[in-house]
């Protein structure tokens, strides 16, 4: 079948964000004088939004108020590093294009917040994306299928129309949930194994096998 929309996990599936997540975090931590994070440590956080990877990163038993706290100096210390050393995996951009030139739709839905989507896209792979959705008020993260389907009333398309690519596990059951198949990339935040033990069917190493998919 040849997909209509192609719908993109950002962080671990097109941009190689875990360094600044991982500074990031650590600057909120040390602010209120919490223990730092290693970055293996940072990288099994991500996944479920900013909120959880909080959550999961202060020492176990922190105060709801605390927790709120080191939110919140996440959010300003990311806002300004969000870009300090994240950048592309090899081949996204060029796979994005010929994508987009064989006049089919991409898009991006991510649990990372609004905001931080929409400056990372924008920056990064200007006008190569029809939609893009991050975490936002009134809209349950992934994987509940709401942003897929706001991205995809918005590009007047059905969840038979499109294909979810993604790193995580959240990113399988974003797409179970949404009706729709799930393509597993192996150069993200999970290994090939983990993603193998939680679901996933379609596993890919190169970006470029994604074109295959035009090619049908």
């Amino acid at each position: 079948m040849q997909y209509q929309v192609f719908i993109f996990d950002l962080d671990g599936t097109i941009l190689n964000t875990l360094e600044d997540l991982y500074l990031s975090v650590n600057a909120a931590l040390k602010q209120s004088g919490f223990p730092e994070r290693s970055l293996e440590e940072v990288r099994q956080f991500v996944g479920n939004g900013i909120r959880k990877l909080i959550e999961r990163a202060v020492p176990f038993g922190t105060l709801e108020t605390q927790i709120s706290q080191v939110h919140q100096d996440f959010t300003e210390h990311y806002k300004i590093h969000c870009a300090d050393h994240t950048k592309p995996y090899d081949h996204i951009p060029e796979v994005l294009q010929k994508i987009r030139s064989a006049g089919m739709k991409t898009a991006v839905v991510s649990n990372k917040a609004d905001y931080a989507v929409q400056i990372l896209c924008k920056d990064y792979f200007p006008d190569l994306f029809d939609a893009v959705a991050g975490e936002r008020e009134g809209i349950r993260k992934k994987p509940a299928p709401d942003s897929v389907q706001a991205v995809l009333n918005a590009l007047h398309l059905t969840p038979e129309q499109a294909v979810y690519i993604g790193d995580s596990d959240v990113d399988i059951e974003t797409a179970e949930n949404s009706g729709m198949p799930c393509i597993s990339v192996e150069w993200g935040f999970r290994d090939r194994e983990f993603l193998i033990q939680h679901g996933a069917g379609k596993i890919i190493s190169n970006p470029e096998e994604l074109l295959e998919l035009i090619q049908q």
